[in-house]
């Protein structure tokens, strides 16, 4: 391909070169190795599913639905609207329902998930989620946050704050305020917008709640002792949100006594209405990697009864940024040289660099970098260690060759 001044990738799309693969591939395989000692399993959905998934009542916000990549599947009769997976949990509640269904699940993946952006945000996103799918509250909610810190720290990232919130909260308020349903609906969109403006709204509404309504969307860093304020402001008043507030306080002092400091901020929502209960968000440096929650009508049976579950997702792309190159300690790769022409003398070259992949360094027969330490295969057999001044030191064996090699690294 001839080079252009202009990139010919689409737009928001991203390559990823070796170096950011390697990264890559260390969260994944953290993240595997952190779910399967949790005992979840592996799975991968379809890139193309049907768009009536994601438009169902309470699945995606219409913020998210209008950035979709939606299109028709022509079969040249008819044809069947289809979309780019544009949300991970959706396809992995319908897998549950079509081809699991009955009991507990727990599964994990690491899949792409696309969304149309007007500006330059990536387009194409990556994530390590998992799905704890059947009756395991309150069990499930905190095992899953664990799930998460420990990943991170499988990375040598121990330091992510933990934000704890309640879509129910909300939602007791909205009720209170005697909006209709389709009312309540706009509003709760325009706050996982982040439109404040509906608390003011709100206060509008419950003059005699000002107080408290203030308390709710000013405090953003509170401890889980901030939970008992919010039920002396508005228990009384408001008793729907007892039950979201005795379920967020129960999700936050069981990590207190597990050693982690969660921070309560009501408000915190996240950006599908498929969340039912107790949301986290885990951040490092003002940038979020990682945010889940409750989930307990998304998903139903066969017969049609809601099945409760939560889950949760890592952001992939934003991990590989802040991880950088540390941690990539591989061996440089050996360049194994026939000592002379032949189809013999490159079998016989060949042959040294599998022994080397089975002792485990890597090596090649045209190596990419013309700097990387070589090793001579001679006909007789014999090797030898070849400098960069074409210095030449006989070695008895591939496993001498690579011990020097590793005490001159």
């Amino acid at each position: 391909m001839s080079s252009t001044a202009e990139s010919l990738l689409c737009r928001g799309m991203r390559d990823r070169l070796p170096a950011e693969m390697a990264r890559f591939r260390r969260i994944e395989s953290a993240f595997r190795e952190v779910c399967a000692a949790w005992g979840y399993g592996e799975v991968r959905t379809p890139t193309l599913e049907h768009l009536h998934l994601f438009t169902s009542s309470g699945t995606l916000s219409p913020q998210l639905l209008g950035r979709v990549y939606s299109f028709l599947d022509w079969d040249g009769w008819t044809g069947e609207r289809v979309v780019l997976r544009p949300d991970a949990t959706i396809p992995v509640a319908r897998l549950f329902r079509e081809r699991l269904g009955g009991g507990v699940a727990k599964l994990c993946y690491v899949q792409n998930i696309f969304r149309f952006s007007r500006d330059e945000q990536p387009r194409e996103l990556w994530q390590c989620g998992a799905e704890l799918i059947g009756n395991t509250w309150p069990a499930g909610d905190v095992e899953l946050v664990l799930v998460a810190l420990d990943s991170l720290t499988a990375l040598g990232i121990a330091d992510a704050a933990i934000t704890l919130s309640h879509g129910g909260i909300v939602r007791a308020l909205l009720e209170q305020a005697g909006y209709t349903a389709d009312e309540r609906s706009d509003l709760y969109d325009r706050l996982l917008d982040g439109d404040l403006d509906v608390m003011r709204e709100l206060e509008a509404r419950l003059p005699a709640l000002g107080p408290g309504l203030r308390l709710l969307s000013d405090v953003e860093d509170a401890g889980v002792a901030y939970i008992g304020n919010l039920r002396a402001a508005f228990g009384d008043s408001v008793p729907a949100m007892n039950s979201p507030l005795d379920e967020l306080e129960l999700i936050g002092r069981t990590l207190e006594l597990a050693g982690i400091e969660p921070r309560i901020n009501a408000t915190a929502l996240r950006d599908f209405e498929y969340y039912t209960g107790p949301v986290f968000h885990l951040s490092l440096g003002g940038s979020e990697i990682a945010a889940g929650g409750r989930y307990d009508r998304l998903i139903s049976d066969a017969g049609g009864t809601a099945v409760p579950a939560c889950g949760f997702g890592l952001q992939a792309d934003r991990l590989a940024a802040l991880l950088g190159d540390a941690g990539s300690d591989a061996a440089e790769c050996l360049a194994i040289a026939p000592d002379g022409p032949g189809a013999e003398a490159l079998a016989r070259a060949a042959a040294v660099a599998r022994l080397a992949h089975r002792q485990g360094r890597p090596a090649a027969l045209a190596p990419g970098d013309p700097a990387a330490p070589r090793l001579s295969v001679a006909a007789d057999g014999e090797l030898a260690l070849v400098g960069g001044s074409g210095s030449r030191l006989a070695v008895a064996s591939l496993a001498e060759a690579l011990g020097l090699l590793a005490g001159s690294a």
